[in-house]
């Protein structure tokens, strides 16, 4: 196999590239928003039960606040649906 010019010259500006891609990731505050975890069952179910101290720890290790919405009806298509429909970013539905 043979390395052209042109192929070596985009390897080495990819290599050079790299690090300072990275930082610029690092350097960013995510998330810079509260984030809303969807639960698709009623309040005091399982799945909110779970949901409320996992919440917690994210929130104390991100140091954002996550936020428990419950949106029970439809086995859960509801929450789907407003998950679907949101411009923002969800983390996940329960």
């Amino acid at each position: 196999m043979t390395l052209h010019r042109r192929q070596f010259l985009r390897f080495a500006a990819g290599a050079v590239a790299l690090p300072v891609i990275s930082r610029i990731a690092s350097v960013q505050n995510y998330p810079n928003r509260p984030v809303r975890i969807m639960v698709g069952y009623p309040p005091g179910g399982v799945n909110d039960i779970l949901a409320r101290p996992m919440a917690q720890w994210l929130s104390e290790r991100l140091g954002q606040p996550f936020i428990i919405e419950n949106r029970p009806g439809a086995d859960s298509n509801i929450a789907t649906e407003a998950v679907v429909r949101d411009p923002r970013t969800v983390i996940r539905c329960l």
